[in-house]
């Protein structure tokens, strides 16, 4: 065995994996836990990541990245012990799904393809990616003996709602189901908030929460079509809120108020000062 000094960093890591996984020596937090258990921490690590690219920070970036890389290793060395697949294979499965699904680039040994006969136009190189990944799905329905492939199936459950509501109707366009232009998206958002006035009015909350679900579909495919990432605009508008909501607490605190004991005016007053400093900045 390698000394800890001559390993290779992605062996170490795997090593140091599977001792605080072992029962009789290791870490009872890791031992005690399963695949379930750690999921809420993958996708935590996961919106990390993103933090940190948001933020342009390259430092935290090569952290987090650890971060979700040790929650990979995690998950694989669980299947490993139950003796389902080991990290080995999970990279093995990856590699192939990139050949696979880049014809137009490797052959099927992985070999580099001429360069002259490389498709360059990005639309066609996703048409391509979406046909062999409806491809996929069939043989995958198949063998397990299923019907007919959902046509909007292979989109994760766990995503951020506001992200797979993109990526529904991006599926749906695919099939020729979607609006011609943003002007008519907008006009179905007004439609969908109509029904959320309606709803509102009438008292139903089942009713209201089904017509906000139905608006908030409505602007995710007005963010498509406007080639806007939903999830990324709402976590801009969430940051920007932040920033405006603490400096009207500061401007209200240096003019001797205290946002706690402010009233709605006051409030509101102080809002407005904030946005005219950000436009005049």
């Amino acid at each position: 065995m390698a000394s800890p000094a001559s390993e290779p960093p992605i062996a170490m890591l795997l090593r140091l994996m599977a001792q605080l996984r072992d029962p009789e020596r290791g870490c009872a937090w890791d031992v005690a836990q399963d695949f379930a258990s750690i999921v809420p921490y993958t996708l935590e690590e996961a919106y990390e990541v993103a933090d940190a690219i948001e933020r342009g920070d390259l430092g935290d970036l090569r952290e987090e990245l650890g971060d979700l890389l040790l929650q990979v290793v995690f998950h694989a060395r669980m299947a490993e012990e139950r003796g389902a697949f080991g990290f080995d294979d999970v990279v093995r499965a990856i590699a192939q799904k990139l050949i696979r699904r880049h014809p137009h680039v490797f052959d099927a040994r992985g070999q580099l393809l001429d360069e002259a006969a490389r498709p360059r136009d990005p639309a066609e190189i996703a048409a391509l990616w979406e046909t062999i990944k409806s491809s996929e799905r069939r043989a995958r329905a198949a063998q397990r003996g299923e019907g007919a492939v959902d046509p909007l199936g292979g989109i994760a459950q766990a995503l951020p709602a506001l992200s797979r509501a993109e990526k529904i109707s991006r599926k749906a366009a695919s099939y020729g189901f979607d609006w011609p232009n943003a002007r008519e998206v907008i006009a179905k958002v007004r439609e969908e908030t109509d029904e959320v006035v309606d709803a509102l009015e009438s008292g139903d909350s089942a009713a209201l929460a089904e017509e906000i679900g139905d608006l908030l579909f409505s602007v995710a495919n007005l963010a498509r079509h406007a080639g806007i990432d939903p999830e990324l605009a709402l976590r801009r508008g969430n940051t920007k809120f932040e920033r405006r909501f603490a400096a009207m607490a500061e401007r209200l605190q240096a003019a001797g108020g205290d946002l706690a004991c402010s009233d709605l005016a006051a409030m509101e007053a102080a809002w407005a000062a904030v946005k005219r400093d950000e436009r005049s900045a």
